[in-house]
């Protein structure tokens, strides 16, 4: 089974890699069929995780290879990940300023972006679309690393991301799903919005792939730039959110539990 998938272009390995954490954001929004609510101490640790794993994927998967590569290169070790790191956040920033999003737990004139007429379910929806992109960009770029051959970078690595990934969209899909079915939205609807959260995945994990391996010499700004939209996210979003409401304690142990399982995951797989 692997033989066969270490076989494939590095496009199609991002396209299957997005793909599976696109899956995983329907189970998890597939909770919505059995529960009606999530207790908030409950959801509070789940984004505590999702954090975790996206700054553990963030250092050990993406800013440890861009600073490699930079360095086999010739180049100063910390340039290209600095400029990439920093881009990877105004990027994020930009589409916070241009798209009409609601984060999770915020009334409706708390919206953020253009004024809109969206109802709350579409403003909660796009607010968890934007922070998949970046997820996705990384799945990508590290299939085109280990297509490129660069340094430790493996296709077995970029598969662990991209299931640490995975596994972190999980509480996603039932952040989403399970508060809109309290809204009063039907089952299949909530999981309708749930799942389609993340299918900005697998297309942004194939423009990733395909633009390193077009044109290698961004490769390091790519991976930090992936890196920098996740910290971004986490910073701006998962962290504050998983804070907001009591519980604190259990959402700083869920973001250490998140951490670790992605550092196991890259160091074991990569």
């Amino acid at each position: 089974m692997m033989d066969w998938f270490t076989a494939l272009n590095p496009t199609m390995q991002a396209l299957l890699g997005g793909t599976m954490t696109w899956g995983l954001t329907a189970l998890g929004a597939a909770t919505v069929f059995f529960f009606t609510k999530i207790e908030k101490h409950t959801m509070n640790m789940m984004l505590g995780f999702a954090a975790g794993v996206m700054i553990a994927a963030s250092f050990w998967s993406l800013l440890a290879p861009s600073i490699e590569f930079s360095e086999q290169n010739g180049q100063i070790p910390w340039l290209a990940p600095a400029i990439g790191f920093l881009l990877g956040g105004v990027f994020i920033r930009l589409l916070d300023f241009v798209v009409p999003h609601l984060h999770l737990g915020n009334a409706q004139d708390k919206a953020e972006g253009p004024q809109t007429k969206f109802k709350k379910s579409t403003l909660l929806f796009l607010a968890i679309t934007l922070h998949n992109i970046p997820e996705g960009l990384a799945i990508g770029v590290a299939f085109g690393a280990a297509a490129l051959g660069i340094g430790d970078a493996t296709v077995i690595g970029a598969l662990g991301l991209a299931i640490g990934i995975g596994i972190q969209n999980m509480p996603e899909g039932a952040a989403l799903s399970i508060p809109l079915r309290g809204e009063g939205m039907s089952r299949a609807r909530a999981f309708n919005y749930g799942q389609l959260s993340a299918i900005v995945e697998p297309i942004s994990a194939v423009l990733g792939a395909a633009a390193v391996i077009l044109v290698q010499p961004i490769l390091p700004y790519a991976l930090a730039f992936a890196a920098g939209a996740m910290i971004f996210v986490v910073v701006e979003e998962l962290i504050p959110e998983s804070q907001s409401s009591g519980s604190t304690d259990l959402a700083t142990l869920g973001l250490m539990a998140g951490f670790v399982v992605m550092m196991i995951l890259d160091v074991s797989l990569g």
